[in-house]
């Protein structure tokens, strides 16, 4: 997952020296309040050590204001011709209210992970920050990150808060979130509970969401088996190749956890065929609570994560960093939504 160094210093170097994040380092050197003086001190303190320096035309053309921000929306493998994930379409109509809210003008963009989108946006001047959804491979997602950070851009994006994020992220509790899956899946009596989901650096929320479940089974006295994690990208038909992939190396399990709904209703399509009943044989939860989830056979139980909040929360982040004010809180919880697929 490592950024490719180069001999110019970067806000991430200084970050490092300083023991802050990259966007307290950025605020720091714009001059913004919300950083303490003493913490602002030390960031230029080491910038000068550093003979690192901001970009004065970039901060120009930033101080004027358009009231419009852009909405990008990164290209990934979908079953229709949308190629948008429906859990970031469904986040649309809560970031078109909240920007409304504001008396902010919201452009909408459609971009290919191929395309200069991050230049388009930059040089132009045509927004005063971005929101961006959907980036599928992270690890191939980054480089454009750290540009955008680089040159100064405001931007805000859906994703795994962690403490080492490029630019600012907001998300829900993945690691809160599987762990209510698995003291679900466990308080219903099941021991063997598979992870569906590319569980690594390449889908970080997928990842905090496999964590959050083995934090569930090693509180509970239980051995992750890494057996019954299976990889699965958000795809009906990757859930049930995962499944495919479990019963066929003859790997026992009597739940799964999807790491989203789209991998769920895969999986309990492939279990009916491989004629093993839900929730008999092997109770199933997924993640997003999808308009889908409610109508599978059976509904299926799964973590629904606030859409209106998270549409909320992008839009606030994101104006509290262009007026370089402290953002507020980083992460929303996720709610268990119990239906009939994990048992009764």
């Amino acid at each position: 997952m490592g950024r490719k160094r180069s001999n110019k210093p970067t806000s991430f170097d200084i970050a490092y020296r300083a023991g802050v994040s990259q966007p307290t380092v950025s605020r720091a050197l714009r001059g913004s309040k919300s950083v303490s003086l003493a913490t602002r001190q030390r960031i230029e303190a080491i910038a000068r050590e550093l003979n690192y320096s901001v970009d004065k035309n970039a901060s120009s053309l930033r101080s004027q204001r358009s009231n419009t921000i852009a909405l990008l929306f990164f290209e990934e493998q979908t079953t229709d011709d949308s190629k948008i994930n429906p859990f970031f379409l469904a986040m649309l109509g809560s970031i078109t209210r909240q920007c409304a809210n504001r008396g902010l003008d919201l452009l909408i963009s459609f971009q290919k992970m191929e395309d200069d989108w991050h230049v388009r946006y930059q040089d132009s001047h045509r927004a005063d920050g971005l929101i961006l959804l959907g980036y599928g491979d992270y690890t191939l997602y980054e480089s454009r990150l750290t540009e955008l950070v680089e040159h100064g851009t405001q931007f805000v994006r859906w994703g795994s808060v962690q403490e080492d994020n490029i630019g600012v992220t907001v998300g829900s509790d993945n690691l809160g979130a599987g762990r209510q899956a698995g003291e679900h899946l466990l308080a219903r009596g099941r021991r063997r509970i598979a992870f569906l989901g590319q569980a690594d650096e390449h889908y970080p929320e997928f990842a905090d969401r496999y964590r959050g479940l083995c934090a569930a089974l090693a509180a509970a006295g239980i051995a992750v088996d890494p057996a019954l994690q299976a990889d699965a990208l958000s795809l009906e038909d990757s859930g049930r190749a995962a499944v495919r992939a479990l019963i066929d190396a003859g790997t026992g399990f009597d739940a799964v956890f999807a790491a989203s709904d789209l991998i769920a209703i895969g999986a309990m399509r492939e279990l009916a065929e491989a004629g093993l009943s839900v929730p008999q044989d092997v109770a199933v939860v997924g993640f997003d609570d999808l308009p889908a989830a409610s109508m599978t056979n059976p509904p299926l139980t799964t973590l629904m994560q606030d859409l209106r909040g998270a549409g909320e929360l992008l839009v606030e982040t994101l104006v509290a960093e262009i007026e370089e004010r402290e953002p507020p809180p980083r992460t929303l919880p996720a709610r268990l939504v119990v239906r009939r697929s994990s048992g009764d």
